[in-house]
């Protein structure tokens, strides 16, 4: 097979599929209580230079608690997955957790502006990053679950994303067609935020899962923060909602209202208001300095987060807010 073009940007994991099978072929499958600690799950599952992904869409269901838990923590030198990443990227741009970055989507919050951290972090010349798109990353991952080193797409040709990639042209050799090929993605670890998961690590998720499905089994660790915990009955008896399954899962982190200030569908709002303090803090140093220190360093964990910002009755809100929304949209 010929190779025609190929980029010039860096594949920062390893696509080989049978180095990967070696790795899964001595990971546990047992279904045993694998409950902890975000602050423990951290620790014992993500590492510096390990290559990180994270789940979610935009500001929906993002695991923010462990966001921050990296910043508290001190992790560095990560590579990470930018695959429409928003309010957890700001995150972790703030603790400069990585210094390599695969990017289709980053530094913008949608609609609510630019992080301008996160652009300042990314034009610093501190992090080496390769072009993709959303697609791309897909793709990506879907070879890493299919157990083959690439898979041929159409997306990209003719594009600088191309050029700043590290994916390959090639020529079809049935058809003689062009067509560029995506590199396996493995991350070493990766965190899913979940509506309801059980102590072994059976999740379902509700509302879209964009690349989440294969996100979890083309990872060799994976972290679950779960809104609630419920029986595995729950599971039984309806498997057919189960969205991944325990053997994926290494540990699972119980944190209702772990996506805020993100979104939950079906569960509550974004918090916009505070999501324009994080921009807004980030305009002055200083400011942003005592904003993290507030927000991040002073806090224990996810809960003391949301109760320095408005607690209970905040969430109260937010999920009559998601209520509403759902109800005029049906």
């Amino acid at each position: 097979m010929d190779v025609l073009e190929q980029g010039i940007g860096r594949i920062f994991t390893d696509p080989d599929p049978d180095k990967a099978r070696e790795f899964f072929r001595q990971k546990s499958r047992k279904m045993e209580n694998k409950l902890t600690t975000v602050t423990d799950a951290v620790q014992k599952f993500i590492h510096d230079g390990d290559y990180l992904a994270i789940g979610g869409f935009g500001a929906n269901r993002i695991p923010t608690a462990v966001c921050h838990e990296l910043v508290r923590q001190g992790i560095k030198k990560l590579a990470f997955c930018g695959h429409t990443s928003t309010h957890d990227f700001q995150i972790l741009s703030s603790g400069k957790c990585f210094d390599r970055c695969d990017i289709a989507y980053i530094i913008g919050l949608e609609a609510r502006g630019l992080s301008k951290v996160a652009r300042n972090y990314m034009e610093s010349g501190d992090v080496e990053v390769s072009e993709w798109t959303n697609y791309s990353l897909s793709a990506r991952l879907k070879a890493a679950v299919m157990g083959v080193s690439f898979v041929p797409i159409r997306n990209i040709m003719g594009t600088d994303t191309f050029k700043y990639s590290g994916a390959k042209m090639i020529e079809c050799p049935f058809t003689g067609k062009k067509f560029v090929a995506m590199p396996a993605l493995y991350p070493d670890v990766s965190v899913i935020h979940v509506h309801e998961a059980d102590v072994y690590g059976n999740c379902r998720i509700r509302g879209i899962t964009i690349s989440d499905l294969d996100l979890a089994r083309a990872s060799k660790r994976l972290i679950i923060t779960a809104e609630r915990l419920v029986k595995t009955e729950f599971f039984r008896n309806e498997p057919t909602y189960t969205s991944i399954p325990f053997y994926l899962v290494d540990a699972v982190c119980e944190v209702p209202y772990g996506s805020y200030p993100g979104n939950m569908y079906g569960e509550y709002y974004s918090d916009e208001g505070h999501l324009r303090e994080w921009l807004k803090a980030e305009q002055d140093p200083d400011e942003f300095k005592k904003f993290l220190e507030k927000n991040i360093f002073n806090c224990k964990d996810h809960f003391d987060y949301i109760q320095m910002n408005g607690g209970l009755e905040k969430m109260r809100q937010l999920r009559q807010k998601e209520l509403m929304v759902l109800n005029n949209k049906a």
